[in-house]
C-alpha cells in the first residue's frame, strides 16, 4: 500500500512554468543556493542541496533553526533560498523570512499549494499538491516527503541537463566517482 500511494502521488505530479523558472533562477544564480526545511521535509531539503552540491551547483543547507548570519557572511548572501514544507506553516521556516528579505535572498517554496503563510511569503511556488500520507493514521510525513523528493531531484537534473558539466566535472565534486569513468 506505502508503495501504491507514494507512486501515484509522484506520477500524479506536473511541473509548470513555475518549475521551469525555478530551474532558470538557480542556473543563474551568481551566490548561493540555499535549501532548509524542518524535520522530515528538512532531510530531503539536505539530500537535494547535497545532489546539487555534487553536479555543480553552489548549495548549502541551513536549519531553520539557526540564524542565517551564522552560515553566511553579507558578502556571501545567497541569491536563492528554497524552503521545503508540506504544508507551509512551519514555524522554524517562517520565522527565518524576514531576515532573508532583508539580505535580498528571493524564496522559492516547494510545498503543497499556493495558498500556505510560507508560499505566500515566496517569490515562487512549485506545489507538489495535496498529497494523502501513506501512514496508517495520516500522520507520519511519507508521500509528501517522497513528493518532495521526486520534485527536488527532477529540479536538480535540469539544472544540471541545462549546464555544461560531464563526468570529470561530476568527479571534481565527487571525489569518490572514480567509476565514473573518468581517469
Amino acid at each position: 500500500m506505502v508503495l501504491d500511494t507514494e507512486s501515484r502521488a509522484i506520477g500524479s505530479l506536473r511541473l509548470d512554468d513555475r518549475f521551469a523558472t525555478a530551474v532558470e533562477w538557480i542556473l543563474g544564480c551568481k551566490g548561493q543556493v540555499v535549501l532548509t526545511g524542518i524535520g522530515k521535509p528538512g532531510f530531503v531539503a539536505q539530500k537535494i542541496s547535497a545532489t546539487l552540491a555534487s553536479t555543480g551547483t553552489h548549495s548549502i543547507y541551513l536549519h531553520p533553526r539557526r540564524p542565517p548570519t551564522a552560515t553566511w557572511g553579507a558578502s556571501r548572501a545567497p541569491t536563492w533560498f528554497v524552503a521545503l514544507s508540506n504544508s507551509g506553516e512551519s514555524e522554524e521556516i517562517l520565522r527565518l523570512l524576514p531576515a532573508l528579505k532583508r539580505i535580498g535572498a528571493r524564496i522559492v517554496a516547494i510545498s503543497r499549494d499556493d495558498q500556505n503563510p510560507l508560499a505566500r511569503a515566496a517569490d515562487l511556488v512549485v506545489a507538489i499538491g495535496d498529497v494523502e500520507e501513506a501512514c496508517p493514521m495520516g500522520l507520519a510525513p511519507t508521500t509528501s516527503t517522497a513528493a518532495l523528493l521526486a520534485v527536488g531531484d527532477a529540479l536538480a537534473m535540469a539544472v544540471l541537463e541545462n549546464r555544461p558539466f560531464g563526468r570529470d566535472e561530476y568527479a571534481l565534486y565527487h571525489p569518490a566517482a572514480s567509476w565514473a569513468g573518468t581517469s
